[in-house]
């Protein structure tokens, strides 16, 4: 009898075709996000990617193209971010059909997660900076974004909400409280230079990034003990 093998399936390269492509759109993240669009000349995203300028209009057909595909590389990166706290953005979540306390624990995961990626990780800032720049002046490339990771994320994180305080996942309540929980991790990316000042930190790295989120995971338990006491008001009353 054979022995199973526990050899694992050797990943595929990429081409360097596919190395050149990942490069450019990674180039025309960073410097759309520094420059602008109208402010960054191909040339100038070539060189950072160390490609032939020939090889954006071969992999893209333009500039609009390589926009466009930054656009799809900030979704791609955010809804694996966001799958891995929040579930598949695509399709029900458990939490939606879970109790309260599993949808108070989600809630708290995907805070973590968010301060863990957009706070900590050097990346991100150039998908802040990309972000900001569309919503400053959006176009087809915040379209792209708004459709595949804010709109469905901000959703789902609404729909798990509900299941945690039993209001309704469309109010208007519910999806302020929303971007208000999103916000206040995103201002310590854009804000930065201000908070590593008042803070006398150096760096936000792991360490105060942990700090971060005991802070914003703070916030949420007041928010959720506020409703639970109010619950209990209105059912006394």
């Amino acid at each position: 009898m054979s022995k199973p093998t526990n050899a694992k399936i050797p990943r595929r390269e990429a081409s360097p075709a596919e190395m050149t492509r990942a490069a450019l759109v990674r180039a025309a993240l960073k410097l759309f996000g520094r420059q602008g669009f109208d402010g960054t000349s191909t040339r100038e995203i070539a060189a950072e990617a160390r490609a032939n300028i020939g090889s954006i209009a071969y992999h893209f057909g333009g500039k609009e193209g390589l926009r466009n595909a930054a656009a799809d590389y900030i979704v791609d990166t955010i809804q694996t971010i966001a799958g891995q706290a929040i579930g598949n953005l695509q399709e029900p979540s458990d939490s939606e059909t879970g109790d309260p306390e599993a949808a108070r624990a989600q809630l708290f995961t995907a805070l973590e997660r968010m301060v863990a990626f957009i706070v900590a990780r050097p990346e991100a800032g150039e998908i802040v900076q990309f972000v900001l720049r569309e919503l400053s002046h959006p176009t087809a490339a915040l379209d792209r974004i708004y459709d595949g990771v804010f709109e469905p994320t901000h959703r789902r994180l609404c729909l798990i909400w509900e299941q945690a305080t039993g209001e309704p996942a469309e109010s208007e309540a519910t999806r302020l409280t929303v971007f208000t929980l999103i916000g206040q991790v995103v201002y310590f990316r854009i804000g930065r230079e201000a908070v590593m000042r008042r803070m006398g930190w150096r760096a936000i790295g792991d360490a105060e990034a942990t700090k971060i989120a005991a802070a914003v995971t703070d916030n949420l338990s007041a928010i959720l003990a506020r409703r639970h006491s109010t619950d209990r008001k209105d059912r006394r009353s």
